[in-house]
């Protein structure tokens, strides 16, 4: 699933991505740190893998979105 990066935290690698649909969903630092990323910046386009449904989901994986 694609994203776009909304907000970002170095010192907890952690953030929030908007869903196309313009939802926002958190992703904490294992999810980052799962996309072997150093750094995201608000605006950039990722990939996400996310589990669970509905008010359970969540994303356990954050990289960058390659063409």
């Amino acid at each position: 699933m694609q994203a776009t990066a909304y907000t970002y935290d170095p010192d907890t690698r952690s953030g929030q991505v908007l869903l196309d649909d313009g939802t926002p969903l958190p992703f904490d630092g294992a999810a980052f740190d799962a996309g072997d990323l150093r750094l995201l910046r608000p605006g950039q386009r990722v990939r996400i893998e996310t589990e669970g449904r509905g008010d359970a989901l969540r994303i356990t994986l954050v990289t960058l979105q390659t063409l």
